[in-house]
């Protein structure tokens, strides 16, 4: 069935089409779509019409082409999250109505590095902890999690039961309460630590979400670094005029 042509440009008519069809099932995720040439013969559009939708459908993260191969349907985030609120990994999940868990690769403690003295603002001769862990969803990994935090915010014992709550753990003695969080969001491809870790094909692409983690007092007491798998993420913001 071609395009019917009404006041919109067509390539915007392109876009509503593709995705339709994707929630239809016509094209089903991870499934090759048709050539260029037989996707515009079939929409009765010019290549050129085409090319400019795919492109604006790739932004969008509804496909992506590969060089060489074709293009494909990616598939549906199973987690669409708003950002506004410092929520967990774990209450994410489990608002999809899958069962969180983690799996812990490392807990270790060392001097501070010059990193870990500029993002959490201490001297040369403190000591931080460093986790490392894997969330899961249904016991699928999702998302792979590295916490820096310094030894004296935590409870003497944390090294030996390390696989409790790190905002539980900060917030234990009840000195200190994680307030807010400044948060850095960068898209990437294939990394080479990541990609394995969280079992992505070579051409899934992930969300790096950097967070500084403030208290009470504008003081950082935690840094995360999570990759999120993006076939499997997205996050939004909700914007408000002032």
């Amino acid at each position: 069935m071609t395009i019917k042509s009404d006041h919109r440009a067509l390539y915007l008519q392109v876009i509503d089409r593709m995705k339709q069809d994707i929630a239809a099932g016509i094209y089903k995720e991870k499934e090759k779509l048709p050539s260029e040439f037989e996707l515009a013969k079939t929409l009765g559009v010019s290549r050129a019409t085409l090319r400019e939708a795919l492109r604006l459908l790739e932004e969008d993260n509804i496909i992506v082409r590969r060089h060489g191969v074709g293009t494909f349907v990616n598939p549906k985030p199973l987690f669409t999250s708003g950002i506004e609120q410092l929520t967990s990994v774990s209450e994410t999940i489990s608002q999809a109505g899958m069962e969180p868990g983690s799996i812990y690769l490392s807990t270790t403690e060392s001097l501070a590095s010059e990193d870990d003295i500029k993002r959490l603002h201490c001297n040369p001769e403190d000591s931080v902890i460093t986790i490392e862990r894997v969330r899961t969803a249904n016991d699928e990994p999702v998302v792979y999690c590295i916490d820096k935090v310094l030894s004296s915010k935590l409870p003497e014992d944390f090294l030996s039961r390390a696989e409790s709550s790190i905002f539980s753990a900060i917030e234990e003695s009840g000195d200190t309460y994680i307030s807010y969080a400044v948060t850095y969001i960068d898209p990437i491809g294939y990394h080479e630590v990541a990609s394995p870790i969280l079992e992505c094909d070579p051409e899934t692409a992930l969300l790096v979400l950097k967070q500084l983690h403030y208290d009470t007092d504008d003081q950082v007491v935690l840094y995360s670094k999570n990759y999120f798998r993006a076939d499997k993420f997205s996050f939004h913001v909700v914007r408000k005029r002032v």
